[in-house]
């Protein structure tokens, strides 16, 4: 769900320091004896208590989110781990390990681009009202009616989505008239381990940039303006708030995460978008036998540190969506994990108990988990589903739809949105002019101003872009059904959206056979999804695959709990 397929030349290993915000790697670090630390408290301890536990461990507090019992610590003892999780008031620590490790890969979003796989054109524009100059290329807008939702409701400037990820890039012109500067922050600051050399003194990137991409794609797809260029988004006119919880490299660390989601909650945001999983463990469990002691503590703190803060969001009025995930697996009878941890250390095979094990943020408490379709409205290959964390699908492109027709392995089958410039000349498909490199003019695409001003546009596939079509239709309910708060405030509380969002989804019966093969599309038997349940909810779809339109003309229906 995390994003960068070409890695960027980095450091190798680092030492890593704190900042106010959370970890960071200044660029003239000097090695020290010290580890940093996550450290979460049981429930029901005080502050003062934990603080003083953390002391007695050997560790230094140097910042804390006391919403959710968390802190960051700083220690030099080899053994403070063990301590602290042999220390009754705390739940255990998470340690960030510095090894020299390659950014994080998602294959999946950029399948297009893999040796071997690129088609020659893209596929047939689609036919309807074309309201931004590339809107005929974003599918996903027609098969949620999107495009009709605005005549009615295009969004209200009030409603704030944030988009939890890498960054947002707010020089795009398609993003810029949305790009909320006041409510944005970077809770992540650059890891040289991963991120590559620091790109200002701080490690702390300027708000309103994005190195790695993702988050860039996700905001367009949400927000990106109605305004007579590039493309526009699910919902037009609301603010967009950047969130920067995601390494430029696509890991999602756990005190970054939190803190965004604190952040969230304090600030009144109305929607939040994830679309990925907090790192280095793929499903967090409280006590598999595969893992060491140390490693199951761990586990057991990102858990409640998570719920706490999911919670914590949601009461103060959050509605919280999430991406389920580009395993293609049924969540609710997972397979062995061989990918975790991606970080810090080896991966290695951990069979998964259901019961015990969670796959975060989207198997937390209140996310909204979308699961991916195609232009067919068949369920992406590679998208999780399971009707135990399904909620809704949405479009979140694939490149392998459309077997049989012209259309087949072609770029158009995939989700068009905003990318930043810089990226795409790192990823060899923009030069250093600016213009579009020969061979992907069918994947990336450049618009220009009058005076000058450009704005670059790519293809993606995943449940990271499916999610992102869930939370625009969320924000135009809140904006078509919010109601003043306070003296400034405006917003709808989550339980409300997120029935509404459900009662309204187009609903999509399973496929006939249940069992779904992918053998034309060269997928093997592991690919093999079974859809379970009927019409109203199903496995594979949910409630339904969400509908803007029918969300914007529909009363809501009062009183209503889901």
């Amino acid at each position: 769900m995390s994003k960068r397929f070409t890695a960027r030349t980095v450091a190798t290993a680092a030492v890593l320091a704190l900042t106010a915000t959370g970890l960071g790697v200044p660029a003239n670090a000097e090695p020290s004896n010290s580890r940093t630390f996550t450290v979460v408290a049981e429930d029901g301890v005080s502050v003062d208590t934990a603080v003083a536990a953390i002391r007695a461990a050997g560790g230094t507090v140097v910042s804390r989110s006391d919403e959710v019992g968390m802190f960051q610590v700083s220690s030099d003892r080899a053994d403070f781990a063990a301590r602290a999780t042999a220390a009754p008031t705390l739940i255990g620590a998470a340690e960030q390990k510095a090894i020299g490790r390659k950014p994080k890969l998602d294959r999946v979003e950029q399948e297009h681009l893999t040796a071997g796989a690129r088609a020659g054109a893209a596929g047939a524009a689609k036919k309807g009202a074309k309201l931004d100059p590339l809107d005929d290329k974003l599918w996903g807008l027609e098969m949620i009616r999107a495009d009709k939702a605005r005549k009615i409701e295009p969004g209200d400037r009030r409603v704030t989505v944030g988009v939890l990820d890498t960054g947002v890039d707010a020089s795009n012109p398609d993003i810029a008239p949305n790009f909320n500067w006041s409510l944005s922050r970077n809770f992540a600051p650059d890891l040289t381990d991963v991120d590559g050399p620091c790109e200002v003194a701080s490690c702390l990137d300027p708000v309103g940039t994005d190195d790695g991409g993702h988050g860039t794609h996700v905001a367009g797809t949400i927000g990106a303006a109605a305004n007579g260029f590039g493309l526009s988004g699910v919902a037009p006119n609301v603010s967009l708030v950047e969130l920067k919880g995601g390494q430029d490299s696509g890991y999602f660390f756990l005190d970054p995460v939190v803190n965004a989601l604190v952040y969230a909650g304090r600030s009144g945001i109305d929607v939040v978008n994830m679309s990925f999983y907090v790192d280095p463990w793929l499903y967090n469990c409280t006590a598999n036998p595969a893992d060491s002691p140390e490693d199951q503590a761990e586990q057991r703190a990102i858990i409640k540190a998570m719920k706490r803060a999911l919670v914590f969001a949601h009461n103060k009025g959050v509605t919280l969506v999430g991406a389920l995930g580009n395993n293609n697996e049924d969540l609710g009878a997972p397979r062995t994990d061989v990918s975790s941890p991606d970080y810090g250390a080896d991966p290695y095979p951990r069979p998964i108990d259901n019961e015990s094990c969670w796959d975060l943020p989207t198997e937390g408490p209140h996310v909204i988990g979308v699961s991916s379709v195609g232009p067919s409205g068949k369920k992406s290959d590679f998208s999780n589903y399971g009707t135990e964390q399904i909620s809704v699908a949405a479009p979140g492109g694939w490149f392998r739809d459309g077997f049989g027709t012209d259309t087949f392995r072609t770029d158009a089958n995939m989700i068009l949105s905003s990318y930043p410039k810089h990226v795409l000349q790192e990823e060899g498909s923009v030069d250093a002019d600016g213009n579009i490199v020969a061979g992907f003019e069918d994947s990336v695409f450049k618009q220009c101003k009058a005076n000058g001003e450009c704005g670059y546009y790519t293809y993606l596939q995943g449940t990271s872009m499916a999610s992102p079509h869930a939370a625009g239709v969320a924000a135009l309910i809140v904006s078509r059904y919010g109601k003043a708060q306070g003296r400034t405030g405006f917003g709808m509380a989550p339980d409300q959206v997120e029935q509404h969002l459900y009662r309204t989804a187009a609903e999509h019966a399973c496929p006939e056979p249940r069992l779904q093969q992918y053998r034309n599309e060269g997928r093997d038997e592991t690919y093999d999804a079974y859809c379970a349940g009927g019409v109203n909810f199903n496995g594979f779809y949910g409630y339904g695959i969400v509908d803007a339109y029918s969300a914007v003309k529909t009363p809501l229906k009062p009183n209503a709990r889901p």
